[in-house]
């Protein structure tokens, strides 16, 4: 051949250039050698545990909506600024630090794994350093949860600033040097637009690990799961379906690639029965009353049952609970006296006062009294050597006298002829002492005596006497009630003697097509029970509740509204520990308009002054926004 011809002439430069390419022939064949004979276990190994595992995403919450479709919480778009360390680790840029910090005596004394600990954390520091000067934003890692995050879920990103603002993303996008291992990726967020304001409804989240019993995960990303309210009771609806990708990890558990299995379908959407108008001006309402207000108020539509308003003050952010909660922010949500958390219209018990003359008035008159019978009161009652304040003067009453003027002589007098036994028979029609069904994740019961209570009492050496029957005519003693369920009773009286059960949410719907799960609707106007008293009996209780608003006597003429007859009754009870008053709780029932009803407002504050000085004027804000609202619509269909 041509080439050996030469070479046995004894061309110098042929001969060096076979004797370089020799040269590279034998180095490439013990290359190939080391990698494949000396090597290969290596190498075996390293395959053997290179594997996928399946990594769960959650989807985009689904949104809550008013009856008129405002929305009250939604899932906003967020991005987060994350750090791949599998990137950092390939770029041997740990390895670079390990050997510097090795060299220096203060690292002397450590053993190689906690060198490898120190080093890849001044890695990750030094990056997060340069990345605050682009975003012009100051980051902090935590060293604990970074090394938590490497020893077991390296594979994932580790997330350095969640939520980012928008300018922060902006000089992140336009940085032309970012640093290596950094990346941003779209998350969403849950934002409650009206903060405060229907938050007890709506509840709140917190971010945690989902499981899934029918999937095992390798590594599942936390989700935003509910707590309380609307978001817990229906936290598997709005979470939606969870998608799912697959991650082919190395054997150090480094990401090496990444196929999406599932794609997430977002969750379904909630439409409640809430008109956020009308929340908001009871809300506005409620908090006007006195600095730092603690209450409750409470509108229903009395003609089906549905909650038009459910407000409790103290109040909180939902907002603030994403992506988390502070620690300031949590123990101001947790104090023991404030208990802004605690929704009050369900959840709060208390004992109701006068405002439960309205039953013990319907046990007189079922049971035959006269209401036009007067009856001389003394300005207090007396049983046995203990005397009852009575905020009414001295005076003859008949029924609806003694109404207006709330006086406590007239209903003891006449209930304890009738009878604990009416008493208690008349309460519960209306369902006292049984929980209403709300869908929040946060209601009592109360306590309303039945006979079974009190033989229990005499078996263990408590008899129930008459001052205990003459505690109940006025509202105290052994009786509890929240606002929700003296709304459903004045919801009742109003209709004519139907209580349903309240409504909060009108209808589930599913807005993505990829979803199959089907929607559900919510029936309106669910009957709970009658309360089987004559229309003449109810009527003189209307007539006297619309006197304690008109009539210049009346304890809740500051609940007077032009242009809707509103009918009313004030409460105020006493809490008490031992002989010491600890407060008083004020409490005002009413409906709208008396020939039509439509509206029942329950408003509650804790240590108020009076219920007509403290609460009427709370629901005749309301009452005319409900009038303005009526007259929008009327104009509209003009």
């Amino acid at each position: 051949m041509l080439i050996l011809d030469q070479l046995s002439r004894g061309d110098e430069k042929i001969r060096n250039v076979s004797f370089v390419v020799f040269l590279g022939l034998l180095l490439l064949v013990g290359i190939l050698w080391h990698l494949q004979i000396f090597s290969s276990g290596k190498y075996v190994q390293r395959l053997e545990k290179q594997v996928y595992r399946t990594v769960r995403e959650p989807a985009v919450r689904g949104e809550v909506f008013d009856c008129n479709g405002v929305v009250m919480a939604a899932s906003r778009p967020a991005y987060s600024i994350n750090l791949y360390l599998g990137e950092l680790s390939k770029s041997g840029l740990f390895n670079k630090e390990y050997r510097r910090i090795k060299a220096l005596p203060e690292y002397s004394e450590l053993n190689v794994w906690e060198r490898s600990r120190v080093a890849r954390f001044n890695v990750v520091s030094n990056t997060l350093f340069e990345l605050s000067g682009i975003i012009g934003e100051g980051l902090y890692l935590n060293e604990q949860s970074f090394n938590q995050h490497y020893q077991q879920t390296r594979a994932l990103p580790l997330t350095v600033l969640q939520d980012a603002s928008p300018e922060a993303v902006a000089r992140f996008m336009e940085s032309p040097m970012r640093p290596l291992g950094v990346g941003i990726e779209f998350e969403p967020f849950r934002e409650y637009p009206f903060h405060e304001v229907g938050s007890h409804i709506l509840g709140y989240l917190l971010k945690r690990q989902v499981n899934d019993p029918n999937i095992q995960y390798s590594y599942q990303a936390p989700d935003f799961v509910g707590q309380v309210g609307i978001e817990g009771k229906f936290d598997k609806k709005l979470r939606g379906l969870p998608g799912m990708k697959s991650v082919l990890v190395d054997n150090i558990g480094y990401r090496q690639e990444e196929n999406t299995l599932i794609v997430p379908v977002m969750g379904q959407d909630i439409i409640l029965t809430i008109d956020s108008r009308i929340q908001e001006t009871a809300t506005s309402a409620l908090r006007s009353v006195q600095p730092d207000t603690r209450g409750a108020v409470v509108v229903v539509d009395v003609r089906n049952g549905d909650i038009l308003a459910l407000v409790s003050e103290p109040s909180y952010d939902p907002n603030l609970f994403i992506p988390r909660i502070s620690r300031e922010n949590w123990q101001i949500y947790n104090n023991e006296e404030t208990t802004p958390t605690l929704c009050r219209a369900t959840y709060g018990a208390y004992a109701p006062g006068s405002i439960f003359k309205i039953i013990v008035g319907l046990a007189i008159l079922e049971n035959g009294i006269d209401p036009e019978q007067e009856i001389y009161c003394e300005g207090h009652y007396k049983i046995g050597n203990r005397v009852i304040d009575d905020t009414a003067p001295a005076g003859n009453y008949n029924f609806k006298r003694a109404f207006l003027r709330s006086s406590n002589a007239y209903f003891i007098d006449l209930g304890l002829k009738v009878g604990l036994e009416q008493l208690m028979s008349m309460g519960n029609r209306f369902f006292l002492g049984e929980k209403t069904g709300v869908p929040i994740m946060q209601e009592v019961r109360g306590f309303f005596p039945d006979p079974n209570f009190i033989q229990r009492q005499r078996q263990r050496g408590v008899p129930w006497l008459e001052g205990h029957t003459a505690n109940l005519c006025i509202g105290q003693g052994d009786i509890t009630v929240t606002p929700l369920q003296m709304a459903m009773m004045t919801a009742a009286i109003a209709n004519g003697g139907t209580v349903f059960w309240p409504r909060l949410v009108k209808r589930i719907e599913t807005r993505n097509p990829m979803n199959d799960i089907l929607g559900e609707e919510f029936q309106e106007g669910v009957v709970r029970g009658e309360i089987g008293v004559s229309q003449h009996s109810l009527r003189i209780i209307q007539d006297s509740m619309l006197a304690d608003v008109e009539d210049a006597y009346g304890t809740g003429s500051r609940a007077e509204v032009r242009g809707m007859r509103v009918c009313g009754k004030t409460g105020t009870a006493e809490v008490k520990q031992g002989n010491r008053l600890v407060r008083k709780d004020t409490w005002f029932v009413s409906y709208a308009p008396y020939n039509s009803p439509r509206y029942a407002v329950v408003v509650l504050v804790e240590n108020g002054r009076s219920g007509g000085i403290s609460c009427a004027p709370v629901a005749k804000k309301i009452y005319e926004k409900l009038l303005s609202i009526e007259v929008e619509q009327w104009r509209a269909e003009l």
